[in-house]
């Protein structure tokens, strides 16, 4: 009897809806390896900002080895070649031609032309997971982090270029020759990855403490959903359902994201997710167990549900009705 309780609780589809996991967060984290800088960068849109000299946004493209920021004033309504020419003259002029680079997923990074783009100047675009922030955490944490490191070491321009920037107007008519300032930016960026791995190594052992190591899903695979991010018809969240689904699983498109196929009507929500928002759905041993379908989906205050068959129809008050399973 105990074992067929514990059988039925796990895997009432009712009960994971609602209920909280008490487990340990999905996912150990996997900061990534950074060899110089301007090699991986980050990118992130401040919007929604008060008009200032015509500019609205601000685009943020932060170095994830020195954290050196640049800081782009630009119109919300800016378009994907434009955003490619500002990127071209800020970034790829004056630094080198980044290998990586992280972004929210906005819809100027998911446009045709931007994909071109970084296809023919053969950039791998690694954009975050939907509702997983972490990934591009370099640039929403570039405050914090530069304080740390001038702590730690020096300034990102100190990093970069192995000097201090020049404030006063004396002019410095000392040689140096090349091959010196060669061999001191080199050591100066190898003694700054020396210590950026010993923090990431040492914020990576104090994470992973609230963190499990992920399940392995494959596709056809069905996962609950979290609904934490995905907004509901319901005045507050608490009466919520706390899981969705569930959803049967696409493709594996990362070690800790998946594809997942979401209903039709949620056109607006990217079906990639993080590990950390899925839950593994527990089938049922016990034989001719029926469990009612899933209810409706909420999208704009209204239940949608999906017709299978049409069966009948009428005019009714001028109307066409349909009858529908």
């Amino acid at each position: 009897m105990t074992q067929f309780i514990k059988d039925y609780v796990s895997s009432c589809q009712q009960c994971s809806r609602n209920k909280n996991i008490h487990h340990k967060n999905f996912g150990l984290l996997k900061p990534p390896i950074l060899n110089g800088p301007w090699i991986c960068l980050s990118m992130y849109f401040m919007t929604q900002l008060p008009l200032s000299n015509s500019f609205d946004s601000i685009l943020v493209i932060v170095d994830r080895f020195s954290k050196m920021a640049v800081f782009i004033p630009i119109m919300s309504s800016i378009t994907s070649l434009d955003l490619a020419h500002l990127f071209i003259k800020n970034i790829f002029s004056k630094h080198r031609l980044p290998l990586c680079i992280v972004s929210d997923r906005g819809s100027l990074l998911v446009s045709s032309f931007w994909n071109n783009l970084f296809q023919q100047l053969k950039t791998l675009r690694d954009l975050s997971t939907a509702y997983h922030p972490e990934t591009d955490g370099q640039t929403e944490r570039v405050n914090q982090l530069l304080e740390q490191y001038l702590q730690m070491y020096g300034s990102p321009f100190f990093t970069v270029y192995g000097r201090d920037p020049q404030f006063d107007s004396v002019h410095i008519t000392q040689d140096t020759p090349a091959g010196n300032i060669s061999t001191k930016i080199q050591s100066v960026q190898q003694d700054f990855k020396r210590e950026l791995e010993v923090a990431i190594n040492q914020f990576k052992r104090y994470e992973d403490k609230s963190r499990a190591s992920p399940p392995v899903f494959n596709p056809g695979d069905m996962v609950w959903l979290s609904s934490k991010n995905i907004k509901s018809s319901r005045r507050t969240k608490k009466l919520s359902e706390r899981w969705l689904g569930p959803f049967p699983i696409l493709k594996k498109v990362s070690t800790h994201s998946y594809h997942l196929k979401l209903p039709s009507q949620w056109k607006s929500i990217h079906p990639v997710f993080h590990i950390s928002l899925l839950e593994p759905v527990k089938t049922s041993t016990i034989p001719n167990w029926h469990q009612e379908p899933p209810p409706p989906t909420i999208i704009e205050e209204e239940e949608e549900w999906e017709v299978s068959q049409m069966m009948d129809s009428k005019l009714k008050r001028r109307r066409l009705w349909y009858l529908v399973k």
